[in-house]
């Protein structure tokens, strides 16, 4: 046993598996090999069909044949299923073992994506999986998840080709840096080796964003790729990189300007930024909102980060993924505990009738708007009201800044491919821009509260043993999970900003179900924890809400 608790596998004693020479990487060229053959054969017979239609008679036996052969490697393929289970059985065992262990599998696992790989290829994942491989492969994947993140943080097999390159069908699968390692790969392999001419940006301090708006925004998409280098006027010296960083730190700041009127913070937690419906008293907004999706765009592309922390809502709309009733606690948290009653509650205790319609304000004229076709004449029920919050919740968030929101996304495309970027999701988009923060947990320790649950109760040690042991990706993301925002105060918890002013983390006892997730609220900067029976549970139950509690509907 190591240090850690893990089990150890002995890499000499593994060595063998990984020779390029060994029975893996044999069987790893026979079965490329395999498969070759059997797609030659599946696209021989298609070319044969198509003959047949013109030619009635002749090439039964060679049809025959093909058949024959066919059915002979699907036999063989089909009769690896052992194989398969012996594979699985060791990249159980390699997850608790030292992480460079797991690179020994790297050519069997590789095999296996191989034989299953092609049935998930080109599938709808909007729609539900129904070949056989293609089940098999996404449930092999979600079971060796870690080791198969370890294989791709580590060997030279990327995402970009070879076998593995299916799991991009898959990205809820990969780790943040894994991601954003292809993704660095495919940003360089579109853009070609060679980038467009270095573009001088003279600026004056002073007058920084409006200089920037005027020397930047004649550029097309494509020359936002090419190398900038800031002159500021008046003084000297060559920007060797410096200077660049130093101009995507000021143009932030300028970016969320009160006087531009671009954006605002959000009133429920007061940290993040939201767009602002009132942007239409600058006349030049939607101008400027496609200039800033261009910057931020930029930032990315540059590897730049930024001091800039958005609603949860804002960056599902970068990634097209439709909003939530959650997203709307830290941009209406008042409105938002009116849905929250409404779903609680019967109708009828409301106190006034509903319809499918609602106010909405824009570019300073209060309209109504139905939510769905004849919505004004359909009233609100107990029957349909979920479909009432989903729909009101859209256009609470979207509908409201369409035209803002248009012009941002129209520049952040120009920079960075839609397609692309859909890979990571609204929590990983904000550590992409904004970086992952370094969190000390004992300062946040220092200063949580606790309601119905003490320091001393087990299910609290257990939370702060879980939350230590998670990697800093994770903490990161527990961060966002529970406050909204995984930006850090810079005075530290002490001062973590809630609705209401300065909100301290605190911890609840759910006294529910102990088969439920953890919950939260990001408005109070509170954890709703149920009783957890075991340390391991409590980890498994919190882990798993960090990574996949950015979807669903309903409220926590």
């Amino acid at each position: 046993m190591n240090s850690s608790g893990c089990e150890e596998l002995q890499l000499p004693a593994v060595r063998a598996l990984t020779d390029k020479h060994g029975v893996q990487n044999t069987l790893l060229r026979t079965l490329h090999t395999i498969i070759k053959m059997k797609d030659a054969l599946d696209a021989s017979t298609i070319r044969k069909r198509e003959i047949q239609k013109n030619e009635q008679d002749g090439a039964t036996s060679s049809k025959a044949s093909i058949a024959v052969e066919e059915e002979r490697l699907s036999v063989l393929l089909s009769s690896l299923e052992p194989l398969w289970g012996l594979v699985s059985a060791c990249l159980h065992r390699l997850a608790k073992a030292d992480a460079h262990a797991a690179l020994a599998l790297q050519p069997a696992a590789e095999a296996f994506f191989l034989v299953h790989g092609s049935a998930l290829a080109g599938v709808d994942p909007n729609k539900p999986i129904e070949h056989p491989d293609a089940i098999k492969l996404v449930q092999f994947a979600e079971k060796h998840r870690t080791v198969l993140n370890q294989v791709l943080r580590q060997s030279g097999s990327g995402l970009s080709d070879g076998p593995f390159s299916i799991l991009i069908q898959m990205p809820k699968l990969l780790d943040f840096d894994v991601k954003r390692k292809y993704f660095r790969k495919q940003m360089q392999r579109l853009d070609g080796p060679v980038r467009g001419e270095d573009v001088a940006v003279r600026i004056r301090r002073s007058h920084l964003f409006s200089d920037s708006f005027r020397e930047l925004f004649r550029l097309r998409g494509p020359e936002w790729k090419a190398r900038f280098y800031i002159i500021f006027e008046g003084e000297e010296g060559q920007d060797a990189g410096g200077l660049l960083r130093e101009w995507f730190s000021i143009i932030t700041r300028e970016i969320f300007n009160p006087n531009y009127a671009l954006f605002i913070t959000a009133p429920g937690d007061r940290v993040t930024y939201m767009i602002n419906k009132a942007s239409y008293i600058n006349p030049e907004h939607l101008e400027y909102f496609k200039f800033v999706g261009r910057i931020i765009a930029k930032a990315i592309y540059e590897n730049k980060l930024l001091d800039c922390y958005f609603t949860r809502a804002f960056y599902k709309h970068i990634l097209s993924v439709p909003v939530r009733a959650q997203d709307l606690e830290s941009e209406d948290p008042s409105f938002y505990k009116s849905l929250e009653f409404l779903l609680n509650n019967p109708i009828e205790d409301l106190g006034t009738e509903l319809t499918f319609s609602v106010e909405v304000e824009e570019f300073g004229v209060r309209k109504m708007r139905e939510l769905k076709e004849g919505g004004a004449s359909i009233p609100v029920t107990d029957d349909n009201k979920e479909e009432y919050v989903k729909l009101v919740c859209q256009m609470k968030m979207t509908g409201s800044i369409n035209q803002q929101l248009s012009a941002f996304l129209d520049g952040f495309y120009e920079v960075i491919p839609k397609q692309l970027i859909a890979m990571f999701n609204e929590q990983e988009l904000e550590l992409l821009i904004s970086g992952l923060p370094n969190i000390d947990i004992d300062d946040l320790y220092a200063n949580t509260e606790y309601k119905t649950y003490s320091k001393t109760s087990a299910q609290i040690q257990w939370f702060w043993k879980a939350l230590r042991s998670f990697e800093q990706e994770d903490r990161a993301k527990f961060l966002q999970f529970v406050t909204g925002t995984s930006k850090v105060p810079l005075q530290g918890f002490a001062s973590l900003e809630g609705m209401n002013g300065v909100q301290k983390f605190s911890i609840h006892m759910d006294s529910r179900s102990c088969d439920r997730l953890p919950a939260a609220h990001t408005c109070f900067n509170q954890l709703d924890l149920p009783q957890y029976e075991s340390y391991e549970k409590l980890r498994d139950m919190l882990l798993l809400a960090v990574r996949e509690c950015t979807e669903g509907f309903g409220f926590a």
